[in-house]
């Protein structure tokens, strides 16, 4: 679920902040120690909402990260919930189609992306991962985004997923 978003691209601005569903998948190299590493994706749609009069048809956001984890090692967890933090970068695409073709706006932004979770798991190869994480852009799209100001775009992503172990 995507939550708490801000935005200067304009007509996103009015139903940003809405919860919307997100879809997504991510793979992660964990060590035993505290090290791991991920790349993840995901894909909010209508992210900007219908907005102003219903002007805006379609809208989206994905993002695709490179991440750093950092985990309390299973050493100390064994075979509970292990607690982490994630922080990475990458690219954040923003797009926002209207019933005007002139305030259509697709934007590729550089993003950072900063949070924590728990995953652990009930079988030696299923379990489940729970995660609060900040999205924000780190740059600006003066040639892609129609914006009031610089390009600017963040959002809390809350998610709840399955795990499996290879």
């Amino acid at each position: 679920m995507k939550f708490g978003g801000k935005t200067s691209i304009a007509l996103g601005e009015e139903t940003v902040g809405e919860k919307k569903v997100t879809f997504g998948v991510s793979s992660m190299l964990l060590s035993a120690n505290f090290l791991g590493i991920e790349g993840d994706l995901e894909q909010i749609p209508q992210f900007f909402g219908p907005g102003l009069g219903r002007t805006v048809s379609s809208s989206g956001v994905t993002t695709l990260t490179g991440n750093v984890i950092i985990a309390v090692p299973k050493a100390i967890t064994q075979e509970s919930l292990r607690p982490y933090v994630v922080a990475g970068v990458g690219l954040m695409h923003a797009r926002l189609s209207t019933q005007v073709d002139l305030l259509d706006t697709k934007s590729n932004l550089l993003g950072l992306d900063i949070g924590g979770g728990v995953i652990g798991f009930v079988s030696p190869r299923a379990g489940a991962r729970f995660e609060l994480r900040h999205f924000k852009n780190l740059t600006d799209d003066a040639s892609g985004a129609v914006t009031i100001g610089g390009t600017k775009l963040s959002f809390w992503r809350l998610t709840a997923g399955l795990v499996l172990r290879y």
